[in-house]
């Protein structure tokens, strides 16, 4: 072998030894990556169990779901901006080492309350978890088309962990008690917390926004009024309790545009949103989270409390469609070379349209056809939850990964919170105005049926005989009326947001570079 050709083979070798290095990165980064998006949806499949153990209100039981996105939702953006600060891959592992010990300790909660407060800090430590993910691959993969596959990759893992959190915990449910599901946080963050500090690179922001206690603050009032609002409406109705709500988070969320746009180096660049390219990829996440997370809370409901499947079976029912949103968006990536991403984008929504379309058409009572439904939304979700964030990120400069991996995450995480709050206050606002009460039950036993299917089903066993039976009949009847409201609506929304989509990502280059400045 000649010496001039020795650099060559040692360039050769270290590029290839670099790319090796990269991938494993990315395996060990899809652990906490998965694990955040199976706790979205897993605790759907325990909500029966956690009703008989806990006895929670209806209003509790949203809470017990949404308190973890909603904290999670209110925190991406300040976590975000401190792992630009302090290190993205150090915060990962405080964030993981918080989230495993919380996650044992909301095993053993002993009432509802308890539970809701744990589920608080998951949120916490889950927010300083997902945005670091996200911009470490954005710096560990430079090339454009090694990046579009990391991505895909990773929103395939955040879209499949979504789709097996069912699953998962059929499984848990039918072998152990409800506390199992979060017990398995600890063996998944195990094995990353000793991988992660020896294989994954760190990265920060050179210049990073300031950590401002203000405008966390305002998030998070602006956040939770919000989504309290939208609960408060789906059960009582407009008041005046909704107004001074849904005011507090307007004003909040305008002072916090307002401080940012203010100063020099904000927390959160609120510039970016002046970029209509990022603004339609960010919506298209949000919405396709909103759409799966929505519509397995009902559909859980559905298999176990309508057409009466233990958790194992209701979960396995739902794995076709699992697979399917796992291998789609690998799929659709390769074909950005023939179709701009903006159609592939826009056709993902209109997929999840179809989902709800299927429901709307003929009925929320056929297991069949939620099946056929849920394989279609994970075609949908892999197609724009995949493209999306690369079309996201590549639209920024480098430096500003950390923010507009904050930004894209609280997307999917208020996604997250909107699907149970809007499309899961729609069917609880629908089921409680149409239940037909029967005749004999004490005024408790009212106010519990109309509240929740579950509420209801409680009762139901608790009455027994023929008043149970009617009651249960009256319950399953008008929570199926209930989701095909809710399918017809999402079903507009989701044709609406997929032109709005196809519009503001239509000037994009696939090709292009992110700009350096």
């Amino acid at each position: 072998m000649s010496t001039a050709s020795m650099p060559l083979i040692d360039h050769q070798q270290a590029t290839s030894s670099n790319k090796k290095k990269r991938w494993v990165a990315l395996a060990i980064l899809m652990l906490p990556v998965l694990l955040v998006s199976i706790d979205n949806t897993v605790l759907s499949f325990a909500v029966p169990s956690i009703a008989r153990a806990l006895e929670p209100t209806g209003v509790q039981q949203l809470w017990i779901i949404d308190a973890y996105s909603l904290v999670l939702a209110g925190l991406l953006v300040p976590m975000g901006s401190l792992a630009d600060r302090i290190g993205r891959k150090r915060l990962l592992i405080i964030g993981s080492t918080g989230f495993a010990a919380i996650s044992a300790l909301a095993a053993f909660a002993p009432t509802a309350e308890w539970l809701i407060i744990a589920r608080a800090g998951l949120g916490f430590f889950g927010a300083m978890l997902m945005p670091s993910t996200l911009s470490l691959i954005r710096n560990i993969f430079t090339d454009s088309n090694e990046r579009r596959m990391a991505l895909a990759i990773w929103a395939a893992g955040f879209g499949s962990g979504a789709a097996l959190g069912p699953v998962i915990g059929g499984f848990l449910l039918e072998h152990f008690a409800w506390g199992a599901v979060f017990m398995m946080a600890v063996p998944v963050l195990i094995p990353f917390l000793i991988l992660a500090p020896l294989l994954v690179p760190e990265s920060k922001d050179p210049q990073p926004g300031p950590i401002d206690p203000l405008s966390i603050g305002l998030v998070m009032v602006a956040m939770t009024a919000i989504t309290y609002a939208i609960k408060h409406i789906a059960k009582v109705g407009f008041d005046t309790t909704l107004v001074a709500a849904v005011l507090i988070g307007l004003v909040a969320g305008w002072l916090f545009t307002r401080r940012q746009l203010r100063q020099a180096n904000p927390m959160l660049d609120m510039r970016l949103f002046t970029n209509k390219v990022f603004t339609g990829a960010i919506s298209a996440n949000l919405l396709a989270m909103m759409s799966m997370v929505g519509f397995i809370y009902f559909v859980s409901q559905h298999l176990q409390l309508v057409a009466g499947l233990n958790p194992l079976d209701a979960g396995l029912f739902l794995v076709p469609g699992t697979l399917v949103a796992m291998v789609s968006g690998l799929l659709f990536v390769r074909l950005v070379p023939r179709f701009h991403p903006a159609k592939v984008i826009a056709f993902g929504m209109f997929l999840n349209a179809a989902a709800f379309g299927l429901i709307f058409a003929l009925g929320g009572e056929s297991n069949l056809v939620l099946m056929l439904a849920f394989i279609v939304m994970g075609l949908g979700v892999g197609a724009s939850e995949t493209l999306a964030n690369d079309v996201m990120l590549s639209s920024v400069p480098p430096q500003k990964a950390g923010a507009a991996s904050a930004i894209s995450e609280t997307s999917y995480e208020l996604g997250a919170v909107l699907g149970t709050a809007i499309l899961g206050g729609i069917l609880t606002a629908v089921y409680s105005k149409s239940i037909d009460l029967p005749a004999g039950l004490s005024e408790q036993q009212q106010n519990t049926a109309s509240e929740t299917l579950g509420g209801a089903t409680q009762v139901a066993s608790d009455a027994g005989g023929t008043l149970g039976a009617q009651l249960l009949e009256a319950a399953q009847h008008a929570f199926d009326a209930g989701v095909v409201w809710t399918a017809g609506i999402s079903v507009l929304l989701l044709v609406f947001a997929g032109f709005m989509v196809l519009r503001m990502i239509a000037g994009v280059d696939p090709n292009a570079e992110p700009a350096e400045h």
